[in-house]
């Protein structure tokens, strides 16, 4: 979320007891390479570098799939003589191929060094992108938007996730000036203002790409911006956070099929993907709607609700790792966006126009930070590493029909009002609600269930394991005395994971 956490999890810096804890037990071989300090340092040097070109990607990868809502104003349908429910499967059919590649793309992630994989892949949708300019008919489009969900779906990499999905927001707040500027453009080199949104927004990414060989590092022992110990430092780090013995094991991927909290947590996904999706991709159908604006206003208008949106949620990203909190926000911020579809359900966007935008700027602004909260409850959830990621693949899987869902619930015969958007919408919303009080509440209760059994731990672990502590604690018996665990092997510290009552605590 901020500069201390990562989407696998590994968030937090050892504290100063957990560093006492392991330095008075371990050998001088396994003495830390940095100290704590130069530790923060090298991780801040390496997000500067990394994490603010990686969130221009996805801002480009965001814009791109949901630019075509804008294009929509800009007489898409028209020109194309879209009728009927074509423009919503236009829709649905991205997140269809966004889908079918989503595995294949990870594993190729494992073969194919990033540095020519994800350059690749930018330069493929940014083609797609580009040519979708020349599309002439529905059939034109519904293959160039199934194209461009193959390309895009090998982007999502394992970065800082507030930062990561905060350049979505402002995708949308981009999104409309753009297809203001662009919009103008209708006529030069004979194609309509919607064709230069395409073509210039594919041009850009085409742009991007060229720069990316040059941004993206590999892997640490390959990183020429780390020296060599701090290369051997990073490989340390990560080694310790995927556990010792660093093997595929069936009963970790078996553990996350079996637990119930992967699947609340699934739900809460979607509950908080389907209104993001719905809104990227009708709001400014839903402002065009608002008294008389034109398209153009309509495309600037969609601008301010995520700018706030963009400073809402890197601002809940750095409280909630001050606190240690995830649920409590999760409940905060989409009843935001509960009350926000409760208003545009109840009133007319006719007669009082500022009222539905209104809505519509705490719909946009309170979704925004739900999206990386709920990522990074969950991965701060799950332990070992494996168990981790199965879990949060199948909550991106049911997450990703989010996308289909608000494809299909807005339909032009509900204008202006669009009962079964909003009202679809706010179910999910407030799905959102119940089931992040209940996981809030069910999980502080475990965490002192767990401390009146095996004493309070807080001062030491509170959530997923430091990785530095969580080696120590596998191959050193003094350090596992010290949390009672003498009696445990690491084979069983570490199949156990969250489980491992006597010293795992969870975030609230």
């Amino acid at each position: 979320m901020s500069s201390a956490s990562t989407h696998s999890g590994q968030e937090k810096a050892v504290e100063a007891r957990k560093e006492e804890a392991i330095c008075t037990t371990a050998s001088d071989d396994d003495a830390p390479l940095l100290t704590p300090e130069e530790e923060k340092k090298l991780i801040r040097r390496i997000d500067y570098r990394l994490v603010p070109f990686l969130s221009l990607l996805y801002l480009l990868s965001f814009l791109d799939r949901v630019n075509i809502g804008q294009a929509r104003l800009d007489g898409l349908e028209a020109d194309l003589g879209l009728v009927g429910n074509q423009y919503q499967a236009t829709l649905v059919i991205f997140f269809v191929g966004y889908v079918v590649t989503e595995v294949p793309s990870n594993m190729l992630l494992k073969r194919i060094r990033p540095s020519r994989l994800i350059p690749a892949v930018m330069l493929a949708w940014g083609l797609v992108m580009t040519l979708m300019c020349l599309v002439k008919n529905y059939a034109g489009l519904l293959a160039a938007r199934f194209f461009l969900g193959l390309a895009e779906s090998p982007l999502f990499p394992n970065i800082r996730i507030a930062i990561f999905f905060s350049s979505a927001t402002l995708s949308g707040a981009f999104g409309g000036i753009l297809a203001y500027g662009l919009g103008q453009a209708d006529g030069v080199g004979g194609l309509p203002g919607w064709a230069h949104i395409f073509l210039w927004e594919g041009l850009l990414t085409f742009l991007v790409a060229l720069a990316a060989p040059f941004m993206i590092e590999d892997f640490p022992e390959d990183a020429k911006m780390l020296s060599p110990v701090e290369r051997k430092f990073i490989i340390k780090r990560l080694a310790d956070d995927i556990g010792t013995s660093g093997e595929f094991r069936w009963v970790h991927v078996k553990n996350a099929f079996k637990d119930w909290r992967v699947y609340i947590m699934m739900l809460i996904y979607i509950g908080v993907a389907e209104p993001l999706y719905s809104l990227a991709l009708f709001t400014p159908t839903i402002i065009s709607e608002l008294g008389t604006f034109n398209r153009w206003q309509s495309q600037l208008l969609s601008t301010p609700p995520y700018f706030l949106a963009f400073i809402i949620t890197l601002a809940s990203a750095l409280y909630s790792d001050r606190v240690k909190r995830r649920g409590w926000f999760n409940v905060f911020w989409m009843s935001i966006v509960v009350i926000g579809y409760a208003i545009l359900l109840g009133n007319d966007p006719r007669e009082k126009p500022g009222v539905s935008y209104f809505a519509l700027f705490l719909c946009v602004a309170g979704v925004a930070p739900a999206i990386p909260m709920t990522i990074v409850w969950t991965g701060n959830n799950l332990s070992p590493t494996l168990k981790r990621g199965t879990g949060m693949g199948m909550m991106f899987t049911l997450g990703n029909s989010g996308g289909i869902i608000s494809s299909l619930v807005y339909f032009t015969e509900d204008r202006p009002r669009y009962y079964r958007g909003h009202g679809v919408g706010l179910a999910f919303a407030a799905m959102a609600v119940v089931l992040s009080l209940f996981m809030t509440l069910y999980l502080s209760w475990e965490n002192k269930r767990r401390d009146r059994l095996y004493g309070t731990k807080t001062e030491d672990l509170h959530g997923p394991l430091g990785a530095e502590l969580q080696s120590k604690i596998l191959s050193d018996v003094e350090v596992r005395r010290k949390f009672g665990l003498e009696n445990w092997t690491p084979e069983q510290i570490e199949e156990a994971g969250d489980r491992l009552e006597p010293i795992f605590r969870y975030y609230p």
